[in-house]
């Protein structure tokens, strides 16, 4: 289980690392269609994640309290939602990561703000990947190995196009690809290690998992739409955006419900 449990939490990274690697197989970063479709699959795919990977499991959890089981799973969605406010303020905000902000800013610049707003996208992911292994490894009836895989699978295939927005921009500029692409792993870093941090802390309060499942969903949701929507949604042909988004959560739920 434990080996299971730690190729699941490596393999988002996984994600991260083949989409920074396409610095050395293609010249341009994507085209503005090509990443609205990329950023609509996204967020349909952490959407879905976050109903049938872990606001479900956190309301399953709870059957025991009867009518109120719902409580844990909203309690926590709050504190998800707030947290990540919270994050927003403190670190410097990032609506399009493929480098349109505005005014002048130096190279270095927008670097920094480019990696930061990837790390913040990636640290809820971390944690959901993190609290369902942990539910996992504690023997939860509603977490199967399956269903932790099936998140695990759809985060890193949400992963890969976060990857080369960093790096194939970056190689644009005028980076190495080496630099350009160690950077877009830099950006992936975080997910592995948050989800290890939340597993040895959620093994110490296994009896708030609902808590922490429904707190991955509330961050992952804020994510989504306070990020990915208004970028999958901005310029013309918008419904492209739409479309790749269903796309993204047909395919997100059909992994968890057949593999869990």
């Amino acid at each position: 289980m434990q080996l299971q449990a730690f190729y699941g939490i490596l393999i988002p990274f996984l994600g991260t690392t083949l989409g920074a690697a396409c610095v050395f197989f293609l010249k341009n970063a994507p085209g503005d269609k090509v990443q609205r479709s990329l950023t609509g699959f996204a967020a349909g795919v952490m959407v879905a994640a976050s109903v049938w990977s872990l606001l479900i499991p956190a309301i399953e959890q709870s059957a025991h309290l009867g009518a109120l089981a719902f409580l844990p799973a909203f309690i926590g969605f709050w504190i998800g939602v707030l947290f990540l406010l919270a994050l927003d303020h403190i670190i410097p905000h990032l609506h399009a990561r493929s480098g349109q902000t505005e005014g002048p800013k130096s190279h270095l610049q927008r670097t920094t703000m480019m990696l930061l707003a990837v790390t913040l996208h990636n640290i809820p992911e971390g944690m959901a990947v993190g609290v369902v292994y942990a539910g996992f490894l504690s023997g939860s009836a509603q977490i199967s190995a399956a269903g932790a895989l099936a998140l695990s699978l759809g985060i890193a295939i949400q992963n890969f196009p976060e990857g080369a927005i960093i790096s194939l921009p970056l190689r644009a500029g005028g980076m190495k690809k080496s630099k350009a692409f160690a950077n877009g792993v830099l950006s992936g870093v975080v997910e592995p290690i948050g989800a290890v941090l939340t597993i040895l802390t959620a093994q110490l309060v296994i009896p708030a998992l609902p808590y922490l499942l429904s707190f991955a969903a509330g961050a992952m949701l804020y994510v989504v739409v306070e990020e990915l929507i208004p970028e999958m949604s901005q310029g013309s042909h918008s419904n492209i955006g739409t479309v790749f988004f269903a796309v993204g959560f047909s395919a997100m739920m059909v992994l968890d419900v057949a593999l869990g």
